[in-house]
């Protein structure tokens, strides 16, 4: 048994949608398909879900919302108009978004949930009755009625422990079940999504849930591959890596898989298949609990901008006992999460999204390292951008580093800082944002060309 996830490229328009029925009907493995809000038909398109949130503010703000709230409508009936939908499945979504949009607003953060949730249901619905059309057994599962329970965090929900036995009783439905992604329940009935791209979670937690077979996630691209294609010209296809070394590139900047999607899935040791619904016959990339390692120590280079590094020296800190921990108080101080903390005998960099902090908060935060921590320098250095080179292999090859740091070196790429993980399946590097494009190049080279002689 297969759980199949779809992502908004592959649910954009009839045509794709065509594309998924044929890819869920010649497999009947494929049991449960996961779905997202339809996304962008074309480069300068919105996505359904980006229409909603314009939606929702304008609707908390007293704002008039009809006309986002029509672009949604037409979105759907585009697609139904394609696919010869009667009209009943548009009016359903349609009366489905008014009653939202006219709920209760006194809770901003739970009411944007309740609108941004109804992308993927009632893709989902629609979906569901393009399938009836087609002739199969085919019905719309609603996630509070399956027992998809999470925790009450607008935005950011978390699936309840409770949830995964409730889920299990799907295995015993007939037809092809239909499951919108994104979002769950709380013990209350109240709406709660995911992080964004949280389609991907719910995929993963569905697969934990009936225990599938494999987890597959079709998106618009045929593999994940070794760096980033805007960056390196046609680089290679990454045809395994491991749970691990994935959630390192997707956390530094691989943008194929949400990074906490594999978390239920890696739990319950199920391999996941990343394919592309505009070429279902390319193998794609799997994601497993262990590979041989017969690619070299690298697996992928990705990279990621828009942070800024503390910088605190003071002599003898290694001597002094909690110093960390009150650095890191400080922080926590004025609510600020921290990505990485390299450090050296007499100082510490602690990093952090740049876009957590303005003027007038770095001020503060200087003023009070220097006065409650009597740091003797502290400075914040913007506009950094770190690159994780990441592989499983690198615990068994000797001078990887010295590798890596050479190839920067011959395309004069400057390191602001090193850090590795102790895991050994990732080194970082931070350079100045202007130096990203030419360090990924430089660090693709080392490891993925062949040497010519």
């Amino acid at each position: 048994m297969k759980v199949v996830k779809f992502g908004g490229s592959s649910l954009a328009s009839g045509k794709q949608m065509e594309k998924v029925f044929q890819i869920v009907t010649s497999d009947r493995e494929r049991k449960i398909v996961v779905v997202s809000a339809p996304g962008k038909r074309f480069a300068s398109d919105e996505k359904v879900t980006d229409l909603l949130i314009e939606c929702a503010v304008a609707a908390l703000q007293n704002h008039s919302f009809n006309e986002k709230l029509d672009a949604v409508i037409e979105r759907y009936a585009s697609i139904a108009e394609e696919l010869l939908l009667p009209n009943t499945v548009i009016q359903e979504i349609q009366e489905d978004l008014m009653l939202r949009l006219q709920g209760d607003k006194s809770k901003p953060d739970r009411f944007m949930d309740r609108i941004k949730a109804s992308g993927e249901d009632n893709q989902a619905k629609l979906t569901a009755a393009f399938f009836r059309k087609k002739g199969i057994e085919s019905y719309y599962v609603d996630p509070r009625e399956a027992g998809l329970l999470v925790s009450n965090e607008p935005g950011n929900a978390q699936v309840l422990p409770e949830a995964y036995d409730q889920l299990y009783l799907l295995r015993n439905r007939s037809g092809i079940l239909i499951f919108p992604g994104f979002f769950g329940y709380s013990k209350e009935g109240e709406v709660f999504t995911f992080s964004r791209s949280g389609s991907d979670i719910t995929g993963s937690i569905l697969a934990n849930a009936i225990k599938a077979d494999l987890y597959e996630n079709f998106t618009d691209v045929d593999a994940v591959y070794s760096v980033n294609p805007s960056i390196v010209e046609e680089p290679k296809e990454i045809k395994e890596l491991t749970y691990r070394e994935m959630r390192e590139l997707s956390y530094a900047g691989f943008t194929v898989l949400h990074d906490e999607a594999l978390v239920p899935a890696f739990r319950a040791g199920i391999p996941v298949q990343i394919k592309n619904t505009n070429n279902p016959s390319a193998p794609g990339t799997r994601i497993v609990n262990e590979r041989n390692n017969t690619n070299g120590p690298v697996i992928g280079i990705a990279s990621d901008k828009g942070f800024c590094s503390i910088y605190v020296s003071k002599y003898l800190m290694n001597r002094e006992i909690g110093f960390g921990r009150k650095l890191l108080g400080v922080l926590e101080g004025f609510g600020l999460s921290y990505e990485h903390t390299p450090s050296g005998i007499d100082d510490i960099s602690v990093i952090l999204r740049e876009n957590q902090l303005d003027e007038i908060l770095e001020q503060k935060i200087i003023h009070r390292i220097k006065t409650e921590l009597h740091a003797d320098e502290v400075e914040i250095v913007h506009s950094l951008a770190l690159i994780m080179v990441v592989g499983e292999g690198m615990r068994h090859n000797v001078g990887t580093m010295a590798r890596a740091s050479k190839a920067l070196a011959r395309y004069s790429v400057n390191i602001e800082m090193i850090n590795q993980g102790s895991s050994e399946v990732s080194m970082m590097f931070g350079v100045k944002e202007m130096d990203e494009k030419r360090a990924v190049q430089a660090l693709y080279e080392e490891f993925f060309v062949p040497v010519t002689v």
